[in-house]
């Protein structure tokens, strides 16, 4: 059975720890910048057309390629999650504790933030696009639309990354994430806008000062995240050792 961990605070300040949180900050921060920029690229170059099929697959590649990136260079250090829901999805597993999870989510977050307020200041002031479920959808729809592409987003992670008996894969894990988030981004773009990640909203919204149906991107990708937790964990990977009390974790 999957086990999950509380941890304790000294645990959660230790030094590796807080490399790891700025590792996650760094990141995250890197990973919207570009996501987001490519949002706002697009609507600067179509004076703010609405979306076609050329802009989906250009914004969906430039999210994939950036956490791709995202994914190597936090890798060693925080586990590459830069995700809310990754997180959690994480600690399900007993891969991180809750509390260090908590401080993850902080600094994801923040980093979010950050690319925004930043993408503002150097466009000049330009608005930045925040995600909401499309015209007809309602936001159950969108909630199981998130619930499903985060599902198989946490799901990659586990298998390629987190699972023990993934042997030597290398730069695969990176790849595979960044290609799941790029496919659900061409699925699920059109109707719930392809999140999979609270703090990748969360940012926009914070900046933007609009949160209508943020709250959708965050119950949907923690939910889906958690799901995919415990089912590989529990059911592929079976048992594992206490959660690590330091810097091993992710």
């Amino acid at each position: 059975m999957v086990k999950i961990a509380f941890g304790s605070i000294g645990d959660s300040f230790s030094v590796g720890s807080l490399k790891a949180y700025l590792a996650e900050f760094i990141a995250t921060l890197l990973f919207v910048f570009a996501g987001v920029g490519s949002a706002i690229a697009y609507g600067k170059l179509t004076s703010d057309a609405a979306l076609d099929p050329p802009g989906l697959v250009a914004i969906a590649v430039a999210h994939a390629f950036a956490l791709f990136v995202g994914v190597a260079i936090a890798a060693n250090i925080s586990g590459g999650h830069l995700n809310p829901a990754v997180t959690f999805g994480l600690a399900i597993g007993g891969n991180i504790t809750i509390l260090t999870g908590l401080f993850y989510w902080v600094a994801q977050c923040l980093g979010s933030i950050v690319a925004c307020l930043l993408l503002q200041f150097v466009t000049n002031g330009l608005s930045v696009p925040t995600h909401g479920v499309a015209s007809g959808m309602n936001a159950v729809g969108g909630v199981v639309m998130e619930i499903v592409i985060t599902f198989a987003l946490v799901y990659t992670v586990y298998a390629t990354a987190a699972d023990p008996k993934k042997g030597s894969l290398g730069i695969i894990a990176p790849i595979a994430i960044g290609f799941i988030v790029g496919a659900n981004i061409l699925a699920a773009g059109p109707f719930s806008g392809g999140s999979m990640n609270p703090a990748r909203s969360f940012g926009p919204a914070v900046v933007s000062g609009n949160f209508a149906d943020n709250w959708i991107y965050w119950v949907g990708p923690l939910v889906g995240g958690g799901l995919a937790g415990l089912i590989y964990g529990d059911v592929f990977i079976g048992s594992y050792s206490a959660a690590p009390a330091s810097e091993d974790y992710a």
